[in-house]
């Protein structure tokens, strides 16, 4: 053996390699999480794009009242199918009748049993 006592010695060198290591773990822990577990921005459909170059049928999409437009001419239309009779699958004979008159038949139906 020599009489200079070696820097880096098994014993003196471990908590070097082990702080080495744990501080490169924490680093890569930090990374993946913020790589992986971080929220994808929301998109922003009036900053994606000007509307005037969207076509006519999507522009209601970009203001309020376009939507609420939309939504009071869906529910006209839902409640116009719900009162009113119609055809569903004619080949195969179903009917749509309107909701009053639906009741009233599972009534009288159920009445019978």
């Amino acid at each position: 053996m020599s009489d200079h006592p070696q820097a880096y010695a098994f014993p003196q060198r471990t908590p070097v390699f082990t702080a080495v290591v744990v501080i490169l773990a924490a680093v890569l822990c930090g990374w993946l999480i913020n790589r992986y577990y971080r929220p994808a921005p929301e998109f922003n459909i009036r900053g994606a794009a000007n509307p005037a170059d969207f076509e006519e049928a999507a522009r209601w999409k970009f203001t309020a009242e376009g939507r609420a437009q939309a939504l009071a001419d869906l529910r006209q239309k839902e409640k116009a199918r719900a009162e009113s009779y119609g055809w569903v699958d004619q080949p195969k004979g179903v009917v749509r009748l309107p909701v009053a008159r639906a009741m009233e038949l599972t009534v009288r139906d159920h009445a019978r049993k």
